[in-house]
């Protein structure tokens, strides 16, 4: 598509058309609402690509972004059209922000997941947050399934770093546990000598802080499923993934995510517009996709 063949822009269609309907069905009320949400997200990705920018590798986060927002659009045009001779009802207020959302945007683990290499942040969607298997996923990325199983296991590993590293910059660790935060990946791989396993164990026994650490370093997939889909998708988080080839497990990691988690994916879509379109501005692109013409 990049090297001019507008054709390939079917291909992209074909592959990423279902997802998209999935997550319209769940923020519009009506089929045909949804279907015209869809293809004026399309056609705003295919606008952003001609003129050299949106995605390399994540397309479909970054559709689903251009998907949400003209969901969004839409319901505030709707908004806009009330019969009323109430006109206290009109006078305006104060613009609500859902706390819970912007308390995950400022999230380590989406900080993280965000500061990846795009190639590996569109590998972890497919794999880590849709549950989609190696080989389903294979023609998403252009590759084979063992390629796409070797290079889902660099980007966990590189999310791992990433998010440890959140913890360890910017003073957000105590320097009592900044010596076990750097052990804890070759931890959670098994990969430490004896001596040093012991000193985790130790210090972990005492500290809330680093088990915390240690518990989203060891469940991924939690962890990006409750912060970086409900980022993305808005208030169709839990609804959207059901939808998808792993969405057999949804009801397990819905249970097992923070209240103030399961809070942000069930917010309203305009929070949710508010709070993702600048995060997944940096997964795709440049522009945030609210931002783009029609």
């Amino acid at each position: 598509m990049r090297g001019g063949d507008t054709a390939a822009y079917a291909t992209l269609y074909e592959r990423h058309a279902a997802s998209a309907r999935g997550l319209a069905r769940q923020l519009l009320r009506g089929e045909a609402e949804a279907e015209d949400a869809v293809a004026e997200a399309f056609t705003r990705v295919l606008s952003v690509i001609r003129r050299g920018k949106g995605p390399e590798d994540s397309f479909r986060p970054y559709l689903l972004t251009a998907v949400r927002n003209a969901a969004y659009d839409r319901g505030r045009g709707e908004k806009r059209q009330v019969v009323t001779d109430d006109m206290e009802s009109l006078v305006p207020g104060q613009p609500f922000v859902d706390p819970a959302l912007e308390g995950l945007e400022r999230s380590l683990i989406a900080r993280a997941f965000l500061s990846l290499p795009e190639r590996w942040q569109a590998v972890l969607w497919h794999t880590e947050i849709e549950g989609t298997k190696p080989a389903e996923a294979a023609p998403l990325l252009g590759m084979n399934p063992n390629g796409v199983a070797a290079l889902a296991y660099r980007a966990r590993e590189g999310l791992r770093q990433a998010y440890l590293q959140m913890h360890l910059a910017g003073g957000a660790a105590a320097e009592a546990c900044r010596p076990t935060l750097g052990l804890l990946g070759g931890y959670v791989r098994g990969g430490l000598s004896k001596r040093d396993t012991v000193k985790v164990d130790t210090h972990m026994d005492g500290c809330a802080d680093c088990r915390e650490v240690y518990a989203e370093l060891m469940d991924v997939n939690v962890g990006l499923r409750g912060v970086v889909l409900p980022l993305v998708v808005g208030s169709g988080a839990a609804g959207y993934l059901a939808l998808t080839p792993g969405g057999a497990a949804t009801g397990a990691w819905w249970g097992r995510m923070s209240r103030r988690q399961q809070q942000a994916a069930g917010g309203g879509a305009a929070a949710a517009g508010l709070a993702g379109a600048g995060a997944l501005a940096l997964t795709g692109g440049e522009v945030p996709m609210g931002a783009e013409e029609p």
